[in-house]
């Protein structure tokens, strides 16, 4: 039987969209490991070290990345945890990567700007089917996939 590339699409975007959440929100949490306990590798230009507790910005956008990539992955508070991240990289590529250079080839922000649109994107569409949150008792109106957002207007 013929499907068509759309509804094949339609079908996967759900579990797409929570198979990037999990990838991306883990990445970023493993960048927030890396800093505060000097694991992976450690802070970047840190030689392995880590963050000195507290110190603005790298302690706390080292937190932000550890708590906020876990609940992401998770898919626990995903909006709201995407939302904050989403912020902290935008607030990363323009600080700190766009007074060198203007785009971000230039001026090594790639991953910030890549972070902070992933997670824009994911605090404007949601965790997908697959999400701790959806176990909650209002998680299932929340975290509907957008495919399924889509057939409900549809169906109305």
């Amino acid at each position: 039987m013929y499907r068509s590339a759309e509804s094949v699409g339609t079908k996967a975007a759900g579990p797409v969209q929570s198979l990037v959440r999990i990838v991306v929100g883990f990445l970023f949490a493993c960048h927030g490991a890396a800093s505060l306990f000097g694991v992976l590798g450690g802070a970047v230009g840190t030689h392995g070290g880590t963050v000195p507790f507290g110190v603005w910005p790298g302690w706390w956008a080292a937190a932000i990345q550890l708590v906020g990539g876990t609940l992401v992955a998770l898919g626990l508070f995903t909006r709201p945890a995407a939302l904050v991240c989403s912020g902290s990289m935008a607030y990363a590529y323009f600080s700190v990567h766009q007074p060198t250079g203007l785009l971000p080839m230039v001026n090594n922000g790639e991953p910030s700007a890549l972070y902070a649109w992933i997670f824009l994107l994911l605090a404007t569409f949601g965790p997908g089917p697959w999400a701790l949150e959806r176990l909650l008792p209002a998680g299932g109106r929340q975290a509907r996939p957008v495919a399924a957002v889509d057939q409900a207007a549809v169906n109305a």
